[in-house]
């Protein structure tokens, strides 16, 4: 029985020499790039990646608009890049340039504020499948995301943020970088959850180690991690949570 949760575009052409060529917006016809398609069939005929790509405009000397975009969704995960809130660390995560995480922040946060579930609406999680359903868009993703999800006393979802990207290491993630949002936010708990791009769901010793620490600092604060989950793209687990 599965423990209940208690509080305590890529295509591509070749150039003229036979390099590899990434299709640009200039390269589209007028009537299929993003910002036309959107005067003309409006925002639900655009993907994720053309929304995203008319959010930051333009790209970089070193990359086009449409390949920045689609590398953002790839790599970072759309829901996790819309809900990111520091644009610093989202440049840094990213490699792209300051102004850009910022634009990405913003409309993140416009959404927030306009567009904010009710709270009756609001997800509610209370086992390790909770989790695994409602971070679906990380099953896929090429490299390790911690997040973190801040629960109210009723088991709500009332702030989810991407925490770091990489292996998860105990020397690199502090507790302070966990529990910063749920007092900002006056979390009640927390949950971590984080992939594993191997497809191997069995936690890794530093997965533990890490589970340990963020567990014992919490008990300080008086917020409890309630679990910490490892998914995969068709499978999870849950990290013991005896240390809290």
């Amino acid at each position: 029985m599965e423990r209940t949760y208690v509080m305590t575009n890529n295509d591509l052409v070749l150039d003229s020499n036979g390099k590899r060529y990434e299709l640009r917006v200039r390269d589209l016809p007028q009537q299929d790039k993003p910002r036309e398609r959107l005067a003309a069939e409006g925002p639900a005929a655009l993907t994720v990646q053309e929304l995203l790509a008319i959010v930051l405009t333009t790209g970089t000397r070193k990359e086009e608009v449409l390949s920045m975009a689609s590398r953002i969704v790839n790599e970072y995960g759309d829901r996790n890049a819309l809900m990111a809130t520091d644009p610093k660390a989202l440049a840094a995560d990213l490699d792209i340039p300051l102004i850009k995480a910022m634009q990405i922040v913003a409309a993140g946060e416009l959404g927030r504020r306009f567009f904010r579930k009710q709270k009756n609406g609001a997800a509610i999680i209370r086992t390790a499948r909770d989790v695994y359903d409602y971070t679906v868009e990380m099953r896929a993703l090429p490299k390790e995301h911690l997040r973190g999800l801040y629960l109210d006393s009723h088991y709500q979802v009332i702030h989810d943020e991407t925490l770091s990207i990489g292996t998860i290491d105990a020397n690199l993630i502090h507790p302070r970088e966990v529990f910063r949002p749920a007092l900002a936010h006056a979390a009640a708990a927390v949950v971590l959850v984080h992939n594993h791009p191997s497809g191997i769901v069995t936690p890794s010793q530093a997965d533990c180690l890490v589970t340990e620490q963020i567990a014992a600092a919490g008990r300080i604060l008086g917020i409890d991690l309630v679990d910490h989950v490892v998914i995969t793209e068709d499978s999870f687990t849950s990290i013991s949570t005896e240390f809290s």
